[in-house]
């Protein structure tokens, strides 16, 4: 998922550190922090469990995973013909000609490969669970862009994001620290899940117009503009109904903190059905991005009080 960033194409030379930042999206690695981060906070918080060298090799396997898939964005919509000189955001490096495909799709494989080193002790760690997430997420990951029938042109991209940037590495995190899963972890994972969802439904609400043309059929394109403002909304909304039933379920405060980024939620709702269309819309894409980190800091937080008591 793409950050926030200004449409306008800067001159970036060809092969360039600043061209590969260009590709790997930097920003958006934001959103595979916060999984691993609550995942962890809440199995020492449940159980007690908690290994620093665990959650250190599942944040550098799930940035990696985020970079696989920002790098096989890239260069896939660049191969398809996708990318045109009308959408709003950040330009893509094979497209503007600063990195080539070949070298784009040998850091893909390469970052796959460290990934797997890395996600290794976890796997003997945790077993077939943690091997099956490890190879779901790497196919998700390519298959988002990648593939005869990418993710990206069906309206199932907030249900994939849903799925691997919630549930999976939320609980995946939580499984290999504590060696099965609660109902925290679902409830948890379920609320970063969310919000990561409406960072993409945004994203692709903002290049509808360009997508539509492009042959995308996002959910941004198969609803009705309302009903992607409807949708955006309740994504919005629904972690923080999760965080009650959290604070209900362990009979504690200190997990609904997250309450305190409520309003940050709400304005951003209303904000997204005012806002113009174009490049506008790129600071609500980033301010999402910043409520998940926030939502998931709140949490985490919450979670460790939580144990700590």
């Amino acid at each position: 998922m793409p950050p926030a960033e200004a449409s306008l194409t800067p001159a970036v030379r060809p092969g360039s550190l600043q061209a590969w930042a260009y590709a790997m999206r930097l920003k958006s690695l934001l959103i595979a922090f916060s999984p691993v981060m609550v995942g962890t906070a809440f199995a020492w918080a449940v159980r007690g469990l908690f290994d620093a060298g665990v959650a250190a090799l599942a944040l550098v396997a799930a940035l990696l995973l985020q970079v696989v898939t920002n790098l096989q964005n890239d260069v896939g919509y660049t191969e398809r013909g996708a990318e045109r000189g009308d959408r709003t955001g950040l330009p893509r490096a094979t497209a503007q000609g600063w990195l080539t495909a070949t070298a784009v799709k040998r850091a893909i494989v390469a970052s796959i490969a460290v990934a797997w080193v890395v996600a290794l002790p976890l796997m003997l760690r945790g077993g077939w669970p943690i091997v099956l997430t490890s190879t779901s997420s790497t196919l998700a990951a390519w298959a988002y862009m990648g593939g005869p029938r990418p993710i990206a042109y069906s309206p199932f991209g907030e249900l994939t994001v849903f799925i691997f940037f919630g549930l999976v590495a939320v609980g995946g995190t939580y499984y290999v620290q504590a060696g099965h899963l609660d109902a925290a972890a679902w409830m948890a994972g379920s609320a970063i899940g969310l919000l990561a969802a409406a960072v993409l439904l945004v994203n692709n609400y903002r290049d509808r117009t360009h997508d539509k043309g492009a042959g995308r059929h996002t959910l941004a394109i198969v609803l009705s503009i309302d009903g992607a403002l409807r949708l955006y909304a309740a994504l919005l909304a629904a972690p923080f109904v999760l965080a009650l039933l959290l604070a209900w379920r362990y009979e504690s405060a200190w997990l609904a903190l997250p309450l305190l980024a409520a309003p940050k939620a709400m304005r951003l709702a209303r904000d997204l059905r005012r806002s113009p269309p174009g490049i506008a819309l790129i600071g609500i894409l980033f301010r999402t991005v910043m409520l998940e980190v926030a939502y998931g800091g709140l949490l985490a937080v919450g979670a460790l009080v939580h144990g700590w008591r």
